[in-house]
């Protein structure tokens, strides 16, 4: 019993020693393999140049540098990524300075250990450590650079980004330029590199969309100048290109000078954060309240690259978009931020630095395999290693996945790829409006919930809206009216003309003159149609024609009506001039007709030069601006008036004026002289004198008066239409009026007895008065006779007297035979006065039964030859009919 339970006993230490040794031997190999796993893990390290403690330019490692520590942690836990290598952030602060940052990169550099590559933010800052990394074969990784020099290949071969470029921004607001029909944009940058060269992108794309950049301002630190400049050139729709801190500067200056509201449109940059321009106005010394800022902002238009992705779908790292958000937030508020009260700057841009990492940690897992297949590996990277610094390059150039921020995929200059969005500020909040493909240059869903006050797009500038001065229709029309009633009138003159032509009254007055001088007042008639004729009855090519029309209808109607009246004065005239003996002849017709032609002749032939050499055509005079009526329009109206002129306008009208001048003055002069004349064969002197003065003056006062008025079209209209209608129209009352009265009062029936207005005479009287001047005419011849028989006596008593002289021996004047010779020459001259007395006594046969006395003229012949003895004159007493060619009178009507 004993030895069977000491048996027992020894079996149990034995299994229990060989469980413990299998336990120890476990044990003992788990904690060899631990080691060795560790081994394994190679650390990658990454330098982390992030700017957060400045004090200017774009503060976003203070949102970006926390979601790239998550990016790192996540990735580290990730079995399936760089196994075997864990990476390692070394994370620096380079305020967005570029000398700070240039120190930060040369310290991650000379330090151990060695960097595989450089993740950096801030435009200045990555242009300094990119344009340097390449001297150390380092890949840098930009996560919030956007300046468009950064995508210079030749100057940054190694620089890839997350951000987009600047540019980016471009095609969306040059589309945003074109969607609301503004080609008039000015453009307010800050003086940094990134929004320079921003600027010169943007100003080739307008210049090839055909938009106009009225100007560019740019600024350093304070922008008050610069936006009043804006308001000096009128600007409306402003690209505005500077960091957060200036931005809000600019907001106060706007506000200050009221660039905002319904006329004005403001281009911001998308990546401030929702409340910018609420945050820290009095550390900044910002001198305007949140309600004015608010109010300045209200409407503005914000562009920035995607920078969340558009939907919530699982990403490469396993989250969601709101996933990120969520855990973000909470990394902020490990870190200290409020993120209920602001967010931290950078917020918008953490997308873009989680997914930096990641894209660096996906090029390295493809650069491993890369290397493994060349027998290297990526931990043999060193400083002066090209072949690794190449794979990695091609690694990262094509890599491409779908991160937080979205599709993740990099140009062949090393941009990102990526949409833009378009919000627009609404009531204090940013509304999203739409997104646009800059890659296939077309709109993802536009939603169309932009808001303009007052309902209505506001426009590039203040439009100016030519408005054409039209002649008032009411003062066209009643011109037009009265015109009308003229020319019915001047043909109705006509027919009375043509149908009454034998009556005394129309015969003697000369028919066909006076209806030239009524087919002349039609045609100025016609013409004040044509002069009101403007832009709102015939289009601008029509209007030339209607120039041209207007020109020769108002001249030929001139020169016709004028030059039909002024024949008349001046054959009265010429007639006052001429001696007894021309005057006996009757006046003939075709020497009026004659003076009218060569009137009409010399202004057509004027006319036809002028039209050919140098035609009238449509100019546009312009007057100041004036505001519209309607305040809610920004309009601003730019009044223009037609005028019909030439390329040497005032050389024509000076040669017009001076022609018709001096024939007006001269009608003037004749009417004048003969205003007290009567002539039997042109009935209607007197009245045609009258017309005369009518026209003259008229015409006088109208020329200068309307080339002062010329751009006031109503009064210029007025003044020219009143002008031709009423020296028209009196002009036919005058010349016609009393025919028609007689014509009237002598009744329907053909009269023998056709007197005419002035007085005139019977057939009966008119053959006695042709005989009378028969009669006399051989009663001068009589008198000739005479004269050359006065002449020869006296001729001899000369002889006479000279014989005597020289029979005495030389006498005077005392001598009786002078006195003899006296007595003699005496005798013989009173012999022939009785004989003429007799000859015209037994020649005259004058009655005075219903027969005018006859008038006595004097003709006295003061040629002592020719009509008396010695220094004696000679009277001849004729007497002649009243009805002669010149009756004198001491009125007229």
């Amino acid at each position: 019993m004993g030895n069977l339970t000491y048996s027992k006993r020894k079996s149990s230490e034995k299994v229990f020693g060989i469980v413990l040794y299998f336990l120890a031997c476990n044990l003992w190999l788990w904690a060899l393999q631990l080691p060795l796993a560790n081994a394994k893990k190679k650390e990658l390290h990454i330098g982390g140049i992030f700017p957060i403690n400045g004090t200017g330019g774009w503060q976003g490692g203070q949102a970006c540098e926390p979601a790239a520590q998550m990016a790192f942690r996540d990735i580290n836990k990730n079995k399936d990524l760089l196994a075997g290598y864990t990476l390692t952030l070394h994370p620096n602060d380079s305020e967005c300075e570029p000398g700070r940052g240039a120190a930060v990169m040369y310290e991650l550099l000379y330090n151990e250990p060695v960097k595989v590559m450089l993740l950096a933010g801030c435009s200045t800052v990555c242009t300094t450590v990119a344009e340097a990394a390449k001297k150390w074969n380092l890949i840098v990784l930009c996560y919030g650079a956007s300046s468009p020099a950064l995508s210079n290949r030749q100057r940054f071969e190694t620089l890839f980004r997350t951000h987009p470029s600047a540019t980016v921004h471009n095609p969306t607001r040059i589309f945003l330029m074109q969607k609301f029909g503004w080609s008039r944009v000015a453009i307010l940058q800050q003086a940094e590199e990134v929004f320079i060269s921003t600027v010169e992108d943007l100003e080739e794309r307008c210049k090839a969309a055909k938009i106009e950049i009225v100007t560019r301002q740019s600024f350093l630190t304070d922008p008050t100048e610069a936006v009043r400049n804006l308001k000096r050139q009128d600007a409306r729709i402003v690209v505005g290109l500077f960091y957060v801190v200036a931005a809000r500067r600019v907001l106060c200056e706007i506000y200050r000078q009221q660039l905002y509201g319904k006329k004005y449109v403001w281009f911001f940059i998308g990546w401030y954060e929702d409340n910018w321009y609420e945050m820290q106005l009095e550390q900044e010394g910002i001198n305007c309240t949140r309600e004015q800022m608010k109010m300045a902002a209200e409407g503005h238009l914000t562009t920035e690259a995607v920078m969340w992705n558009q939907d919530n779908g699982t990403t490469i790292s396993g989250m969601t978009k709101e996933d990120f958000r969520t855990r973000l937030h909470e990394e902020l508020k490990k870190n200290g931020f409020n993120i209920d009260e602001r967010l931290p700057e950078g917020y918008q841009e953490a997308p873009l630095a989680y997914d930096a990492v990641w894209a660096l940690a996906l090029a390295f897992n493809k650069t491993i395999e890369k290397l493994a297949e060349k027998g290297k590996k990526l931990e043999d990277f060193s400083y002066t290693n090209r072949g690794i610094r190449d794979e990695i390059y091609n690694a990262l150039n094509t890599t491409s996945f779908l991160g937080v921020s979205g599709r993740t995929a990099f140009s062949e200059k090393g941009d990102r790829i990526a949409l833009t969005q378009v919000e627009q500020m609404v009531n204090g909040k940013y509304n999203l409006l739409g997104y646009y493909d800059t890659e296939n240059l077309k709109l993802k869903p536009w939603h169309n919930k932009e808001q303009w006050i007052n309902g209505k797009v506001p426009q590039d500038r203040t439009i100016e809206k030519t408005v054409l001065r039209k002649v008032s229709l009411s003062l066209f029309i009643s011109m037009s009216t009265v015109a009308g009633v003229g020319i019915v009138w001047a043909i109705l003159l006509i027919l009375f003309t043509y149908i009454y032509r034998d009556r005394k009254v129309i015969e003697l007055s000369h028919p066909v003159t006076n209806t030239l001088m009524l087919i002349g007042h039609a045609l100025c008639f016609v013409s004040v149609f044509l002069v009101g004729l403007d832009g709102q009855f015939v289009s601008e090519s029509m209007f030339t024609i209607m120039c041209t029309l207007r020109k020769w209808c108002l001249s030929i109607g001139f020169t016709l009506g004028y030059g039909a009246m002024f024949s008349k004065v001046w054959r009265v005239h010429r007639l006052t001039t001429k001696n007894k003996s021309a005057t006996k002849h009757k006046i003939q017709p075709w020497k009026l007709y004659l003076l009218v032609a060569t009137l009409v002749g010399i202004e057509v032939i004027y006319l036809t030069i002028w039209t050919l050499v140098d035609p009238l055509k449509r100019v546009m005079e312009s007057f100041q601006p004036e505001e519209s009526a309607n305040l809610e329009e920004d309009i601003r109206i730019m009044p223009q008036l037609e005028h019909c002129e030439s390329d040497h306008n005032n050389i024509w009208l000076g040669i017009t004026y001076s022609f018709k001048g001096l024939l007006l003055i001269f009608g003037l002069f004749l009417a004048y002289e003969t205003r007290s004349l009567k002539v039997r064969h042109i009935n209607d002197s007197r009245l045609v004198a009258m017309s005369i003065y009518n026209v003259a003056v008229l015409c006088l006062i109208t020329t200068p008066v309307t080339m002062i008025i010329s751009n006031q079209q109503d009064a210029t209209f007025a003044f020219v239409a009143l002008a031709i209608i009423f020296s028209s129209m009196i002009t036919m009352g005058l010349v016609y009026i009393p025919k028609v009265i007689e014509v009237i009062r002598e009744g329907s029936e053909k009269s023998d007895r056709s007197s005419a207005p002035d007085g005139g005479t019977t057939k009966e009287e008119e053959e006695r008065y042709q005989k009378l001047l028969s009669e006399n005419e051989q009663l001068q011849k009589i008198l000739e006779q005479k004269e050359e028989r006065l002449r020869q006596l006296r001729q001899k008593l000369e002889d006479k007297n000279a014989i005597r002289k020289l029979e005495s021996g030389g006498g005077d004047d005392d001598h009786p035979g002078g006195n003899s010779a006296g007595l003699i020459s005496a005798d013989l001259v009173e012999s022939a006065d009785d004989s003429k007395t007799k000859d015209v006594a037994s020649k005259g046969g004058m009655k005075n039964n219903n027969v005018e006395q006859i008038e006595v003229l004097e003709t006295y012949y003061t040629e002592p030859s020719d009509s008396a003895i010695g220094t004696s004159k000679l009277s001849v007493h004729t007497h002649t009919p009243t009805t002669t060619e010149f009756e004198l009178s001491e009125s007229y009507l």
